[in-house]
């Protein structure tokens, strides 16, 4: 803190004046008024030298994962970003690898539809509560520029033509408002929805569901209601041109380039095109995924299409678009995107449920040929890009840390300062392990720009997740990179069906869930805990091997014995022998590792999961070396654990529960300590500080435990314990002397709990206990077992003294 004054003295005194030396350090110099309106440079102000809690602010600096709950997004064909809502109010704006800005409204109303100007740096997001928001995207940090509210309508679609300064809206009552961008207020041009539609039709046509200006005329707006009435409205002279009516609810509208011919979805899983010359009936209808009827009738109905898009292209067949329509005899199939091209129908199943999806394009005129290159699809925990310019449609290979939450996070730890050539070689493993079937593209998404800035050091994020696999994340940069994943599930047989009862009873799903990371970057050395009582020692290679996986069983359970309480003519003067350690077993599946046995039967001694006993081949990078389970101890499952450390430079690991610790080595494969939770706090801590007499024996007794209880809370009444129950074995006619003589710690004579003399006994007080007292003392029923902690009698009989006081 000495060091850290001097060095604001001197800038302080070193500041010319001006704070010029402040200005060259990056620092911009700050000027205050004083009272009277004199200019008071930096070296006359006070240097505060004190921190404070306010200079500990905690902020965030980064957003990592996918946007929770999307509802909407829009994409920029000329500046190449995209932009993402959500339900929380949330926008995330996406560029380049390495582009990503996270903004938030406000309110915190859900965000419904997103329209960018195109190429002009701006976005308007229209909101739950009713509200327009227009975005400035050309500064470091996006901000709201304006905010239009809508009192008496809610808010169902919008758009936005290419390089137009009008917006248009339309709102559930069925009427279509007007705003100027430039000022970002109503123009007061509204289309009622009685006005739309023949004065003949009483019906309410129900919401407007699209907005579209026509290519070939800005003048005249395609105004589509939920009901099936299609309104081409003439902004000019403020009439309806043309009126389409189907019998079937509109979904989506999509124009040919031509702007001679539009197609919509239906309902009915149905998809229409309409000729601007004909309005009458639909030129055609499909039903994509219906069967078709033998005698000519109208195909079955199919699951609605939620959304179609129309794409030209110059030197092939035009593509069509849609999510859903698949027939209702399907339902267990999953959330799907057909692509239509020419006479080739396909198919996309997704893992998630489809928000919306967008067609990317190499023109953002409407009036041209499109080329569609790829076709974005939002889906409800991902976002990916199907590359259109292959046949097989394969997808792009997502650069954002997208897919955080594949399988939900069960734990992360963060490594800070690693060693330099951690990361490229993670990056070399972690590559050869990807999925193939990848574009061999790049991402389409390159908009913005990024600067690298300057890292000191690398940074490292590791995820477990609920499947028992393991991400290694590279957060030296601003987002973060894969750099590589381990399947940890891969040690372990695959659960057949009934079996799995031994799991159940401790987790009842996800039995490989990660539950605790430890890791030295130095020597590469990884560990894992799983949710199944399970711990797995991982070495780095960049070979591959062919190996037996070693294994290592641990009995950790706690054996509880009852307290009890003997009757004075049952007790024995000698101690009993301390129970023995906790019984700890071993098996290795190799052959090559030690074996640590305990005589005597089990029960139940089984892991909850099964190592696989056949020779398994692994990839380069991380290996499985020894993998330590807890087994069940008396029917009991053992207990999930709850600590785990590692030390490469002795091969050690420890890792604990609620019922003990035990320490392996891993390079042994052997087992060196096992403790229980009552012994880590007794006489046999391996880590006791307090002062202990070199007379006693290492046995926990009672009357050690009792004593050290009691001075944590009550030292007074401790020292007049101990002055009294020394004076006590001074008492030798006392009728409790003999009993009092029976619980004192044993001595040198004493030789593991047992005495070496039959007939004599040294006590701590030097006395001697006559051989026929001795007999007397060690009367006993005939096969009658000791009595186990029978010390517990002495704590009670010392406390007799203090209260005659």
């Amino acid at each position: 803190m000495k060091k850290f004054r001097k060095v604001l003295d001197g800038l302080t005194v070193g500041g010319g004046g001006g704070g010029g030396t402040l200005a060259a350090a990056g620092v911009c110099p700050v000027y205050s008024a004083g009272p009277t309106g004199v200019v008071v440079s930096p070296r006359d102000t006070e240097v505060q030298e004190n921190l404070t809690s306010d200079q500990f602010h905690i902020c965030k600096t980064v957003r990592h994962g996918f946007p929770h709950q999307p509802t909407a997004f829009a994409f920029d064909p000329v500046q190449k970003i995209l932009a993402i809502g959500s339900r929380t109010g949330a926008v995330r704006i996406l560029g380049r690898p390495g582009v990503d800005c996270h903004c938030h409204h406000e309110s915190g109303a859900a965000v419904l539809h997103l329209q960018f100007l195109i190429n002009e740096g701006a976005l308007v997001s229209a909101c739950a509560d009713e509200t327009l928001h227009l975005w400035n995207l050309r500064q470091k940090r996006p901000a709201v520029l304006h905010s239009l509210k809508f009192n008496k309508e809610r808010i169902t679609c919008c758009h936005l033509p290419f390089q137009s300064k009008w917006l248009y809206v339309g709102t559930e009552r069925g009427n279509t408002h007007i705003v100027n961008i430039e000022s970002f207020i109503l123009s007061g041009y509204v289309v009622m929805w009685n006005k739309a539609i023949e004065l003949s039709t009483k019906t309410h046509p129900g919401p407007v569901v699209h907005l579209s200006d026509t290519p070939r005329d800005e003048g005249k707006l395609l105004i589509g209601y939920e009901s099936g009435t299609i309104v081409l409205w003439d902004l000019r002279s403020k009439r309806a041109d043309l009126r389409f009516y189907y019998d079937e609810a509109i979904h989506s509208i999509a124009w040919h380039h031509e702007g001679k011919q539009f197609m919509c979805s239906h309902s009915d899983g149905s998809l229409t095109v309409w000729n601007v010359r004909n309005p009458s009936r639909p030129s055609q209808i499909t039903v994509p995924h219906g069967k078709s009827q033998r005698d000519g009738r109208k195909p079955e109905p199919c699951k609605p299409i939620l959304k179609v898009e129309y794409r030209t292209c110059k030197n092939s067949e035009p593509f069509i678009i849609f999510s859903g329509g698949l027939s209702y005899d399907k339902a267990c199939r999953r959330p799907s995107l057909t692509i239509m091209h020419g006479k080739s129908i396909t198919v996309l199943e997704m893992d998630h449920p489809i928000v919306d999806f967008l067609t990317l394009c190499e023109t953002p005129y409407t009036n041209e040929f499109q080329e569609p290159y790829a076709v974005a699809v939002l889906l409800e925990k991902d976002l990916i890009i199907v590359d259109l310019t292959q046949s097989n449609f394969p997808i792009f290979e997502n650069p954002y840390s997208m897919d955080i939450h594949e399988s939900p996070v069960t734990c992360t730890e963060y490594f800070a300062d690693c060693p330099p050539d951690l990361i490229p070689v993670l990056y070399s493993v972690g590559a050869k392990h990807k999925k193939q079937g990848y574009s061999n593209k790049e991402w389409p998404i390159t908009g913005g720009a990024w600067n690298l800035g300057s890292q000191t050091y690398p940074e490292i994020i590791v995820t477990g997740h609920a499947d028992g696999s393991v991400k290694f994340w590279d957060a030296s940069a601003f987002t973060l990179q894969m750099l590589y994943k381990l399947k940890t599930s891969k040690v372990f047989e695959k659960q057949k069906a009934g079996e799995g009862k031994q799991t159940a009873e401790i987790v009842e799903e996800d039995p490989f869930a990660i539950q605790m990371i430890s890791w030295c970057p130095e020597s590469r050395v990884f560990c894992v805990a799983g949710v199944s009582a399970y711990v797995i020692v991982y070495t780095f290679s960049k070979h591959e091997v062919l190996m037996d996986i070693a294994s290592l069983e641990v009995r950790l359970q706690n054996e509880a014995e009852d307290i009890v309480t003997p009757e004075p003519d049952t007790i024995s003067p000698f101690p009993e022998p301390a129970p023995p350690p906790l019984c700890l077993k071993s098996r290795n599946l190799s052959g090559s590792a030690n074996t640590v046995t305990c005589e005597g039967p089990l029960k139940d001694s089984i892991p909850c999961l099964s190592v696989k006993s056949r020779p398994v081949r692994m990839p380069p990078g991380y290996q499985a070396e020894l993998v330590i389970q807890l087994v069940w101890v008396d029917g009991e499952p053992p207990q999930q654990i709850t600590s785990l450390a590692v030390s490469s430079a002795y091969g050690l690991v420890a890792f604990g529960n609620c019922n003990g610790l035990a320490v392996v080595d891993y390079i042994q494969r052997s087992i060196l300590l096992s403790m229980g939770t009552i012994d880590l706090y007794g006489s046999s801590d391996p880590y006791q500080r307090q002062p202990r007499s070199p007379r006693k024996s290492k046995q926990f007794t009672a009357d050690n435990f009792c004593m050290r209880g009691l001075s944590n809370f009550y030292p007074d009444l401790t020292k007049r314990i101990r002055t009294s129950y020394q004076s006590l074995t001074e008492l030798t006619d006392s009728p409790v002397s003999l009993e009092l003589e029976r619980c004192k710690s044993p001595t040198s004579d004493h030789v593991n709990g047992h005495c070496t003399s039959p007939t004599s006994q040294t006590c701590s007080s030097g006395k001697r206990i006559i051989a026929s007292d001795g007999v007397k003392a060690n009367r006993r029923g005939p096969g009658r077992p000791p009595f186990r902690k029978a010390q517990s009698a002495a704590c009670m009989e010392i406390s007799l003294p203090v209260t005659s006081e």
